[in-house]
C-alpha cells in the first residue's frame, strides 16, 4: 500500500549533516512562583445537538478579536487591541541557502488506516450551532487504552482504534462548562476558546486537553482574563476532572507580576516526564503587542492523575535565558513509553526551542544557526509540598534556517472567492458588492520558525521546525528537522546533534510538522504538503532515529484549494490565510497516529449556491472549507 502512495522518491530531497555542538551556556531562570490551582468541576463527552451550519450575519459569523482564528471583521471602536499572537509576521527574510540532496533512507512505513478527522463545518455546527467560523483548526491528538482523540477549535471527538466515531461531535464551551461562544437566538457571547492541545501519558494512563480560554463580556468585548483550561481523564468518554491555571501575570490570583501585564499565555503545549505534567505558553501584553518570554508551568502528574481538589504549580519565566535572547515556544517533550523517561537528577524533562523569531531576537531577521536544549531537573519535587527545580539550557549549532515563504496553492474550485467576484452572491454574504474585488486565491501562511512537537525517546530528543528552502532552482517552505542527544553535567544541560537536516519538494511546500518516533527509535513525521503538483493534502515521510527524514508518502490527497475566510480582503485586508496552527503525532504502541489539516472537498459555485448555502451539500460552510486527516503508520 505505502508503495502505491509513494510521492516519486527522487523529487524529494533531504540533507542529513553531521554533528555540530556550539560551547554550553546554561543559564537559570527567573525565581519560580508556586501556587494553588483548584479542581472546578467536571465535564463529559455529551453532544448537544447540531445545528444547520447556514451563515449568521456577517457581524456574528465571525469573531472579531486580534486572535488566531479570527482573522477576519475590523474590531468595534471599544473592543481592546488584543495580544500579538505574531504567528506569521511579514514574509521578507531571505532562504537558508541549504543545498538538498539525497532521497530515499529506508523501506517505507505502511498505511494502516487513514479517515477523514473533524472538519470546519462539524466544528461550526455543533452545540446547534452556536459557534463561529475559525481557522485555522490547531489540531490536537492524542491516543491510548483503544481510543484516539482529536481536538480543534472550537470541537473535540474521540475515535475508536479502527476510526468509527463516538457518538458525535462535542463543543469545548460545552465540555468545559462555559456557556455557548454566542448564543444565536440570544446574541449572548460566551468565552473564547482556542490553541486546543493533548497527549495520553503512558504511567498514569490518563488523557490530558489542554485550551486557552479567552474571557469576554456578554457583548463580546474581550476583559483581558484568560486561563488554561487542564482536563484529565482516564476515558475519554467518560468524566473528565477539571483544573483552571489564570496565566494574566498581572497579580490576578496569585500569579506573578510581570511587564505590560495582564498578558495572555499563547499557543500553550504540553509535555510529561516520569512525575511533572508541563504546560508551556508564549506570553503576550494582552492589550498592547510586547512580548515577555516563554513560560513553563509544572504540575505533579500524579496529583492530577489522582483528581485532588488542590493542587500545586510551579511557574517559570526565561526573560534573556538564552544568552540574552527571551525564550520562545519552549516546547516539552513527550516519551511514548515510561522506560524513556530520564529520572537523572531526580527526574528530568527535556524541552526543544528555536531562537530566530523577533520574540527571541527583537529583530525581524528570522535567521538563526542554533537551536535550544532546555532541562528541568529536580522533577520528583512536584510530589513534595515545596517543589525545588532547576532550569537550565545550552545552544545547539545547526544548518542556517530561516522565515519560510507563504505556500502557494495549486489552482482549482474556489467557489466562495467566485461568489466575492459575482456581486449578487457577495450581497448575500456581506450585505453589499465586495469592495476589493476581483479577490483572488492566496497562499497559505506556512508558520514562522517556532519549533514544533517534540518527542523524548531513547535519550534522543526529536523535533522540527518551518524554515524556508532552496529546492529545485527556487526558495520554497520546507522542514528542518533535527535529533539532539542532551545530558547533564550536575544540574546543567549539554547537547550534542545526532543528526539533523532539512526537507524540501520540488515545486511545492511541506508545512507545521510534527515528528512521533516509537520505543524503538523508529518513526514518522506528519506535515501538510502544497503547491504546484498538490492542493493541500496530509503527508508524512519516513523517519528514521538514527538517519532522519526519507521519502515523503501520502496519507490523502487534498481535493482543492484552500477557500475560506482568511484569504480574501474582503474580510482581512491584507489577507492572511491561516492554516495549521500545528499538527500531531501520539504513538501507541509500536504504531503511530499522525494529523494534519488539508483539503478534503470540493465543489462549485453552482453547487455552493444552491440551498442550503454554502455547504455544498455538506462538504463545507459558506466561509471556510478546512479539513483534517487522522492516519494510523506502522513506521
Amino acid at each position: 500500500m505505502s508503495t502505491r502512495r509513494s510521492v516519486v522518491a527522487a523529487a524529494a530531497l533531504a540533507t542529513v549533516l553531521g554533528s555540530l555542538t556550539l560551547p554550553g551556556s546554561a543559564s537559570a531562570a527567573s525565581a519560580a512562583n508556586t501556587r494553588h490551582v483548584q479542581k472546578v468541576g467536571t465535564g463529559s463527552y455529551k453532544v448537544t445537538g447540531t445545528g444547520t451550519g447556514e451563515p449568521a450575519s456577517i457581524n456574528t459569523e465571525i469573531p472579531r478579536d486580534a486572535g488566531p482564528e479570527a482573522a477576519g471583521l475590523a474590531r468595534t471602536a471599544k473592543r481592546p487591541a488584543g495580544p500579538h499572537r505574531s504567528l506569521a509576521p511579514a514574509r521578507a527574510a531571505s532562504p537558508s541557502g541549504a543545498s538538498l540532496t539525497g532521497g530515499v533512507i529506508r523501506n517505507g512505513p505502511q498505511l494502516v488506516t487513514s479517515f477523514d478527522g473533524l472538519t470546519q463545518r462539524q466544528q461550526r455546527t455543533a452545540n446547534n450551532g452556536n459557534q463561529f467560523t475559525l481557522e485555522p483548526p490547531d489540531q490536537a491528538l492524542c491516543a491510548g487504552g483503544g481510543h484516539v482523540v482529536e481536538a480543534v477549535n472550537d470541537a473535540f471527538r474521540v475515535y475508536n482504534a479502527d476510526g468509527t466515531g463516538q457518538t458525535g461531535v462535542v463543543d469545548l464551551n460545552t465540555f468545559f462548562g462555559y456557556p455557548p461562544v454566542i448564543d444565536r437566538t440570544t446574541g449572548v457571547f460566551g468565552p473564547e476558546l482556542t490553541d486546543p492541545v493533548c497527549l495520553f501519558d503512558p504511567s498514569t494512563h490518563k488523557f490530558f486537553l489542554v485550551v486557552l480560554t479567552l474571557d469576554q463580556t456578554a457583548d463580546g468585548e474581550l476583559t483581558g482574563g484568560n486561563h488554561l483550561d487542564i482536563a484529565v481523564a482516564s476515558d475519554p468518554t467518560g468524566t473528565w476532572n477539571i483544573y483552571r491555571l489564570d496565566v494574566t501575570d498581572d497579580g490576578s490570583n496569585g500569579t506573578p507580576v510581570h511587564p505590560h501585564c495582564p498578558c495572555i499565555g499563547d499557543y500553550p503545549h504540553i509535555g510529561v516526564d516520569a512525575f511533572g505534567f508541563y504546560i508551556t505558553t508564549n506570553e503576550y501584553s494582552f492589550f498592547g503587542t510586547e512580548y515577555n518570554s516563554a513560560q513553563i508551568y509544572a504540575f505533579s502528574k500524579r496529583a492530577l492523575a489522582r483528581g485532588d481538589a488542590d493542587v500545586l504549580v510551579t511557574e517559570l519565566d526565561t526573560p534573556g535565558a538564552d544568552r540574552g535572547r527571551n525564550g520562545f515556544t519552549v516546547w516539552p517533550a513527550q516519551s511514548p513509553t515510561v522506560a524513556d523517561y530520564s529520572y537523572a537528577q531526580g527526574g528530568t524533562e527535556f524541552f526543544l526551542s528555536s531562537n530566530a523569531a523577533e520574540e527571541a531576537t527583537g529583530t525581524k531577521d528570522y535567521v538563526s544557526d542554533s537551536i535550544v536544549t532546555w532541562a528541568l531537573t529536580n522533577s520528583w519535587s512536584l510530589d513534595s509540598a515545596s517543589p525545588s527545580l532547576g532550569l537550565s539550557n545550552t545552544r545547539v549549532g545547526v544548518q542556517r534556517y530561516s522565515l519560510p515563504p507563504a505556500a502557494n496553492q495549486k489552482s482549482g474550485p474556489a467557489p466562495l472567492r467566485e461568489c466575492l467576484n459575482d456581486d449578487p452572491c457577495a450581497t448575500f454574504i456581506l450585505g453589499a458588492p465586495d469592495p476589493f474585488k476581483p479577490e483572488a486565491l492566496s497562499p497559505l501562511d506556512s508558520n514562522d520558525t517556532r519549533m514544533q512537537q517534540v518527542t523524548y525517546a531513547g535519550g534522543k530528543l526529536y523535533g522540527a521546525l518551518d524554515t524556508a528552502v532552496s529546492v529545485g532552482g527556487a526558495t520554497k517552505a520546507g522542514i528542518g528537522w533535527y535529533i539532539v542527544r542532551p545530558s547533564l553535567r550536575g544540574s546543567s544541560v549539554r547537547a550534542d546533534l545526532a543528526a539533523q537536516g532539512q526537507l524540501g519538494l520540488a515545486g511545492n511546500n511541506l508545512t507545521y510538522p510534527a515528528i512521533g518516533v516509537n520505543a524503538a527509535g523508529k518513526g514518522v513525521m506528519a506535515f501538510t504538503l502544497v503547491g504546484d503538483g498538490y492542493f493541500p493534502s496530509a503527508a508524512y515521510s519516513a523517519f528514521d532515529g538514527r538517519t532522519g527524514a526519507g521519502t515523503i508518502y501520502l496519507a490523502k490527497a487534498g481535493l482543492g484549494p484552500q477557500d475560506g475566510f482568511s484569504g480574501y480582503r474582503a474580510f482581512n485586508d491584507p489577507p492572511r490565510p491561516r492554516w495549521g496552527d500545528y499538527g500531531a503525532t501520539a504513538v501507541d504502541g509500536n504504531n503511530i497516529w499522525i494529523a494534519s489539516e488539508y483539503i478534503g472537498q470540493t465543489c462549485t459555485l453552482a453547487q455552493y449556491e444552491a440551498t442550503p448555502f454554502g455547504s455544498c451539500g455538506g462538504t463545507r460552510t459558506a466561509l471556510a472549507n478546512w479539513g483534517t486527516r487522522i492516519s494510523l503508520i506502522k513506521p
